[in-house]
């Protein structure tokens, strides 16, 4: 069991020089250009009570806006009415992003504060988006840094060949279904993507 930082420490050697001098407190060129590649970003937040989620989100490339090198700006479009990542960002104000770009082994990671914003000065901004959003979540970058390949090359995450047929599942109501007791109507794949497709 490790319980403590030296003897976690104990099993590794010191981190590479540019691997801790890569993190850096803002929004450079490169960083915008990926977040203005990405379709795809993981919202990871915490409640004060210490309840985690990781939260993806979704859209067209450079769906999440940068106005400057310190701001990003995500829409928050209809979901399942959960709420979690809201509710956490409330209680702690706190939040980390990892932007991904199909086809790109490279990651990014933001970490920072944030805020939910209604003002209809952003929201302005969102107003081509085919569902405009109730609100934004304005985050305040502190630390961004691009992460490695490693995780997405070792997972081939990309690779045609590591997809995995849909039906070696069951269908998402069949799941809840067994994990609700809620026995709604069996509903298709197909189905359910038509039923989405009203939400995206």
């Amino acid at each position: 069991m490790i319980e403590s930082r030296e003897t976690l420490r104990a099993l590794y050697p010191p981190g590479k020089e540019r691997s801790l001098k890569k993190q850096i407190g803002h929004l450079d060129k490169h960083c915008l250009r990926f977040v203005a590649l990405s379709p795809f970003v993981v919202l990871a937040s915490g409640s004060k009570e210490g309840l985690f989620d990781a939260s993806p989100r979704g859209g067209e490339p450079g769906f999440v806006q940068a106005p400057n090198s310190t701001t990003l700006l995500i829409p928050d479009a209809p979901g399942n009415n959960r709420l979690d990542t809201l509710e956490n960002i409330i209680g702690s104000g706190r939040i980390g992003l990892l932007f991904l770009i199909p086809g790109v082994d490279e990651t990014l990671r933001v970490n920072g504060r944030a805020r939910l914003r209604d003002e209809n000065s952003l929201i302005e901004k969102f107003k081509n988006e085919k569902r405009v959003p109730k609100l934004v979540i304005e985050v305040k970058v502190e630390d961004v840094y691009l992460h490695c390949a490693k995780a997405l090359m070792r997972s081939k995450l990309w690779s045609a060949q590591s997809q995995v047929e849909r039906t070696l599942l069951p269908t998402m109501g069949e799941m809840l279904n067994d994990q609700t007791g809620i026995h709604a109507p069996p509903e298709s794949q197909e189905q359910m993507v038509e039923r989405y497709k009203a939400d995206l």
